[in-house]
């Protein structure tokens, strides 16, 4: 599978329906929030100075009464609005919508989370956390990062050093043991629904080594298949061994420690994720905020980790 295939697995799909109005509504811009809340302060305004007035009871018809209505209602929608975009989504809680598989199984496709954005307020990220996160450009290509979320599973954090061999997870030499870990092949084109794979299975998928680099100055990615170096297909371009010079220099290169502020990703479906091994660490800045739940569909209603 090439980059730009798994990468538009990764993007968020269209919801139809009621779902897709809660997903547009969670992912409503701050700047159309305020807007929206604007006209209603000014519907409120004039509607409550027209309620000002004094009309006997008796004299007091449907326009009055629409008044009211009318009074209440954008009073009741702009203290939700300021209650929930400007207090609620920023810094407590967000819904999310699952866009690919690459959490399979913990997560699947089209399940919606519960993200905790108050957790990293006041503690760091650990290993394990199932984090929301704003992706690196290099994850995105040509695209806006500031409109795309990710979600993966933390796994490596400042000072760690991380490799995976014959898709075991070693972070500072030792093996790290992944009950959620999950390989899978795709049944679809979208990438939406997975058949786990045998362990003869598995082994047959020539899947690549990881280990984390410094090149030119900067963390580099390194995934190494027998003389290959990322060579091509899922790898971000700036990533890509442009020669065998340059392919064997970073297969030479010893596996560095993260450096400070930045965290390393992995999927748990751990064929069908484009996450830290193809573009890279994030920044601690990027983090959004922790998956605590999934809440749709009520039947697979779950704390997660």
């Amino acid at each position: 599978m090439n980059f730009s295939l798994l990468l538009a697995q990764q993007t968020i799909p269209q919801q139809e329906g009621v779902l897709g109005i809660i997903d547009k509504v969670a992912r409503t811009q701050l700047s159309v929030v305020v807007m929206f809340m604007a006209v209603c302060t000014v519907i409120r305004l004039a509607a409550h100075f027209i309620l000002l007035k004094p009309v006997p009871v008796y004299l007091r018809g449907g326009g009055h009464r629409l008044g009211t209505i009318i009074n209440e209602i954008t009073d009741a929608i702009i203290y939700a609005g300021i209650f929930v975009f400007l207090v609620i989504r920023p810094f407590v809680i967000q819904t999310f919508v699952i866009p690919s598989g690459s959490m399979v199984k913990t997560l699947l496709v089209h399940d919606y989370i519960v993200a905790n954005k108050m957790i990293y307020r006041y503690s760091e990220p650990q290993h394990g956390d199932i984090i929301v996160f704003k992706p690196p450009q290099a994850a995105v290509g040509d695209g806006d990062r500031d409109a795309t979320d990710f979600i993966k599973r933390l796994i490596g954090m400042p000072g760690d050093t991380i490799e995976v061999k014959n898709n075991i997870l070693y972070r500072n030499g030792q093996k790290v043991e992944e009950p959620y870990k999950f390989f899978s092949r795709s049944l679809d084109s979208k990438g939406a629904t997975f058949e786990e794979l045998t362990p003869e299975g598995i082994d047959a998928v020539m899947w690549p080594d990881f280990k984390l680099v410094e090149y030119n100055g900067k963390p580099f990615p390194v995934n190494v298949s027998g003389m290959m170096v990322n060579d091509k297909g899922m790898f971000a371009p700036q990533y890509q061994a442009t020669s065998l010079d340059e392919a064997a220099k970073l297969r030479s290169l010893p596996p560095m420690k993260i450096p400070p502020g930045y965290y390393f990703m992995m999927g748990d479906n751990r064929f069908g994720s484009l996450d830290s091994r193809f573009w890279g660490l994030i920044q601690r800045d990027d983090i959004i905020g922790r998956a605590e739940c999934i809440w749709f569909p009520f039947n697979r209603w779950r704390f997660v980790r």
